[in-house]
């Protein structure tokens, strides 16, 4: 169905960018947004505090600020209408097997490796057992010491052997005390991806101003860093009911609800804390996006 999808959409997409999403997974786009945008972006970013929810896994913290609305007439405001236009759309929606509303915001990702056990999302693997995408659009440069995103490319491609695997994690995950691979997000060891078919993990160090579009049921992580880093990126996700047949439709893209999805699912996060309940996400307050957080 993912394939039946993309058909439709592949005549929308530059040649050479659905040739990598195809062949590798993923997709890199350099200077993707115009310099003064860029600029104003970063200079909001530096200078303007923000509504902030946060969760610690391990030694890093990731951090999201919800996006205003398109209108608003801030650099943020720029980069929610640049998420909404259908370059950008029909892109991230080729790579996800489907188009639909794209889930925006900032986020920041703050490592401190005293700080606590490792990294999760350091550890390989696939999101969800669909064809689904995530993009980055870095602000700043993101070195191979910085610990920059890495793909395994090829891997969001079926092997026989990735079924057969995919089936027996099915049978077991949930007893697993991985918490993320038995809630469905299956981690995998580096050494076992030639036996699924597939080849090295590949690290992406990036210079600012770069789009990452990554079809997340390929294995990927984020590679370790060796020192405290601060990154900050323009982040979205594109996950879908994989078992509709259509593109588009999506109740999300609907005016009284596009602007309010990742700001609405917050504040229910904010509601589960106020009654006792685990989140996800805390709510940080209002700061700036990339202050290194407390230990």
């Amino acid at each position: 169905m993912s394939e039946r999808r993309r058909k439709t959409l592949a005549s929308r997409i530059d040649p050479a960018e659905r040739e990598s999403v195809d062949r590798d997974g993923f997709v890199v786009r350099h200077n993707a947004l115009p310099d003064d945008l860029l600029k104003r972006v970063r200079e909001e970013v530096a200078s303007i505090p923000r509504p902030a929810w946060q969760m610690r896994q391990g030694q890093a913290v990731n951090r999201v600020m919800p996006l205003p609305a398109r209108s608003d007439g801030s650099a943020m405001a720029a980069l929610s209408r640049y998420l909404a236009s259908p370059d950008i759309r029909n892109l991230v929606g080729y790579t996800a097997g489907r188009t639909g509303h794209i889930v925006g915001m900032l986020q920041t990702i703050a490592v401190d490796p005293p700080s606590g056990a490792a990294d999760p999302q350091a550890d390989l693997h696939a999101d969800t057992f669909h064809p689904t995408a995530k993009l980055w659009l870095f602000l700043h440069d993101v070195r191979e010491e910085d610990g920059p995103f890495a793909y395994a490319p090829g891997s969001h491609r079926l092997t026989p052997e990735r079924l057969e695997w995919e089936h027996q994690q099915a049978i077991r995950a949930t007893s697993n005390a991985d918490r993320h691979h038995a809630a469905g997000s299956f981690r995998l060891p580096e050494d076992q991806l030639k036996a699924l078919g597939y080849g090295e993990v590949r690290p992406c160090p990036v210079p600012g101003n770069t789009l990452v579009v990554a079809d997340t049921y390929g294995f990927h992580r984020r590679c370790p860093s060796p020192h405290r880093t601060v990154r900050t990126s323009l982040y979205g996700v594109l996950r879908r009911n994989p078992f509709l047949p259509w593109n588009g439709l999506d109740p999300y893209d609907l005016p009284v609800l596009r602007d309010r999805v990742m700001l609405t699912h917050l504040h229910m996060q904010d509601r589960r804390a106020r009654a006792g309940k685990s989140v996800v996400y805390e709510n940080a307050g209002t700061i700036l996006a990339e202050m290194m957080p407390e230990a």
